[in-house]
């Protein structure tokens, strides 16, 4: 697939996913969101060498400011919930990857792009950085699993709350909710996603998808996340980076893993 809205750069294992709207404050319309698909669902997962995704938005004043609302103009009820369905599939694509992907957010991060941040396993923001849900404001709520994952990182009554008012967050206020894990000026926070990169790749991989894996399960129905675990830790015991990993440790010496 040629990708005209993500640039894509990998480095050392490490592929740097750039939403590239900038005049159009990086909004997620239907070819972005059908890019964003095809990355995670067939690119990523046949490049051999990756190690993990970080994702970003051109510029300094968003991230991704939301959907391009006016896409939104046609919808009904039935064009609306299917929206939102292929929405839902491309941000679990990323939610379950089994590589570590991290978000650096820049600027306004807002309805869509606060939802596409949430679904990444990490999110480093700038100063400059502000999230919401703002659907409300056109009578409509978020469609790609917003109501969902604020829960998980804020709590239900402060999600409740920028749910139904629409309100913007600041990074610091979204950092002390435990929306992301760090603040940072613009160029530290490019270093530290990158320094984070670095640490969680230095890991066993098959250890670090089976974490990812078990997490996830924690939020899913029916699905007991002790027995994941349960299943995902007599896994990691059988890989060759287990044995390396403890034989490393009682030489005391750096582990070599090779995701085996």
């Amino acid at each position: 697939m040629e990708y005209k809205n993500l640039l894509l750069e990998e480095k050392e294992g490490i592929l740097t996913a750039t939403i590239n709207r900038e005049k159009a404050m990086n909004a997620l319309n239907n070819a972005t969101m059908l890019e964003l698909h095809h990355l995670f669902s067939v690119d990523a997962p046949h490049r051999a060498q990756l190690k993990g995704i970080i994702i970003t938005g051109a510029g300094d004043r968003a991230c991704v400011a939301g959907a391009d609302i006016k896409e939104f103009l046609s919808l009904d009820a039935m064009k609306g919930e299917a929206m939102a369905h292929r929405g839902q599939d491309i941000f679990f694509y990323i939610e379950q990857f089994p590589k570590p992907v991290i978000a650096l957010v820049n600027g306004y991060t807002l309805g869509a792009g606060c939802e596409l941040a949430m679904a990444c396993h990490l999110r480093v923001a700038t100063t400059n950085a502000s999230f919401g849900q703002p659907e409300v404001n056109l009578g409509i709520i978020p469609g790609y699993g917003g109501t969902q994952r604020l829960i998980q990182y804020i709590g239900k009554g402060k999600a409740l709350e920028l749910l139904m008012t629409g309100d913007m967050i600041d990074a610091n206020e979204a950092h002390r909710l435990g929306l992301v894990n760090y603040v940072l000026e613009k160029e530290a926070a490019q270093a530290k996603v990158q320094k984070l990169m670095k640490k969680i790749t230095s890991k066993g991989p098959k250890a670090i998808a089976k974490i990812i894996e078990s997490v996830n399960a924690y939020f899913k129905h029916n699905v007991n996340g002790y027995s994941v675990e349960l299943e995902s830790f007599g896994y990691a015991a059988g890989t060759e980076d287990f044995k390396e990993g403890a034989q490393a440790f009682i030489e005391k010496r750096k582990p070599n893993f090779k995701g085996r």
